[in-house]
């Protein structure tokens, strides 16, 4: 295999993030997301291209509250699983987090052993301080309303875990 590296996700990726994302839509592992919120939220993204531009990973930060986050649509071209490209996807998003002040990182996922074996532990009941949960329960973000295990959503996530890494 060729040598991949992760970089800032550019408007010209959001084809390819589709392209990526589409499997995993289609066998109900993420959620899909319209072309527009991708473009919307590209400056979230950071993706994985190998070194003759194929993207093979992507995934968003996305910012919830004054110290959470969100990594969201994590995926990885099945052909890259085991080589590091999730990793390093990770290992990125962690890193702008921490430079945006975040101090936790929430995830959804049905990939509980690999975001266990990055420090992600299942949140079960945990949820945060009142006054704060007044705050985002105003929220339209469908993250937030996972976060906040909202019942708004439970035919979206039935199975998902919500996970939780202190940063």
């Amino acid at each position: 295999m060729t040598e991949f590296h992760v970089r800032r996700a550019r408007t010209s990726d959001v084809p390819k993030i589709i392209e990526l994302v589409e499997p995993l839509v289609q066998r109900r592992i993420l959620l899909g997301k319209e072309r527009v919120d991708l473009y919307g939220a590209v400056q979230e993204f950071r993706v994985a291209e190998t070194d003759d531009g194929r993207l093979v990973g992507a995934g968003a930060l996305h910012v919830m509250w004054e110290d959470l986050g969100e990594v969201r649509t994590l995926a990885v071209d099945d052909a890259w699983l085991g080589h590091g490209v999730g990793h390093a996807l990770l290992a990125a998003l962690e890193e702008e987090a921490r430079e945006l002040g975040l101090t936790r990182l929430f995830c959804l996922t049905f990939e509980t052993g690999f975001f266990g074996r990055h420090g992600f532990v299942d949140m079960g009941s945990e949820t945060v301080d009142p006054s704060v949960y007044a705050e985002l329960v105003r929220s339209n973000d469908e993250g937030v309303a996972e976060f906040l295990d909202l019942a708004r959503v439970k035919q979206n996530t039935l199975g998902n875990t919500r996970m939780l890494k202190l940063l």
